[in-house]
């Protein structure tokens, strides 16, 4: 792949540039302006904590063959909720966090290990809306450099980590759908089974929702199936 003279893709650098240029100019007053360095600064007391908001990091790299990837996780089977299920690395928002990247950093670090300093933060997509009520913001951010990264789980939260590849999740393939309804809306749920080595995992649900918007982002243009979103997704409060 060709390396700037940093040693960094000209293809994630450009990818970078074009994202945090589009995000800019949809979000002019998204909540994604931390750094790398400022990841666990004490919030301002002006700003106070929503405690309803969480944020997850879509964190991408370049593998050998220059194709984008994703990290995703596998939760642990003994927490009480959404046990074993397919996740991005995130939770709620903190006291301690400055804004929605520091939330999703913070969080990647807890669960994985995963050193902000190694992410660079791209954009802050507009949230995604739970039937609780939680808006998950999606944080965008690419690590230059995957063989650095050596994951250490928290066996509490997290069970093992993987990565997918991004394009997956605008394609049919390996993927099914469920038609659910909510207040007379009907809407489809997809799966999308990611099979590695003997090891088949099936990102689902939000996780594969927010997957399909930032690969429809990255890639621009939309899946190659009907998405019906749910519409809870984007009400706002």
């Amino acid at each position: 792949m060709p390396l700037d003279g940093s040693g960094r893709s000209e293809k994630l650098l450009q990818l970078a540039k074009r994202i945090r240029l589009e995000n800019r100019n949809q979000n002019p007053d998204a909540n994604v302006t931390v750094s790398n360095s400022r990841a666990h600064e004490s919030q301002s007391a002006a700003e106070p904590i929503e405690r309803n908001r969480a944020a997850v990091l879509i964190c991408l790299f370049e593998d050998e063959s220059g194709d984008l990837r994703v990290i995703l996780t596998r939760r642990s089977s003994k927490l009480s909720s959404h046990s074993g299920e397919v996740a991005l690395p995130g939770g709620k928002r903190g006291e301690n966090d400055s804004d929605d990247a520091a939330t999703a950093l913070r969080e990647a670090h807890e669960e994985i290990g995963l050193d902000p300093s190694m992410v660079e933060i791209v954009a802050a997509l507009e949230p995604f809306h739970t039937r609780i009520n939680i808006a998950v913001v999606p944080v965008i951010g690419v690590i230059w450099d995957k063989t650095a990264f050596e994951p250490t789980l928290n066996a509490a939260e997290v069970e093992s980590v993987f990565d997918a590849p991004l394009e997956m999740f605008l394609k049919d393939e390996n993927r099914r759908q469920e038609e659910q309804e909510w207040k007379g809306h009907k809407y489809f749920r997809h799966f999308f089974d990611h099979r590695i080595e003997n090891e088949t995992y099936v990102i689902w649900a939000l996780t594969a929702g927010i997957l399909i918007k930032v690969a429809s982002v990255v890639y621009q243009r939309p899946p190659s199936f009907e998405e019906r979103r749910p519409p809870f997704w984007s009400i706002r409060n």
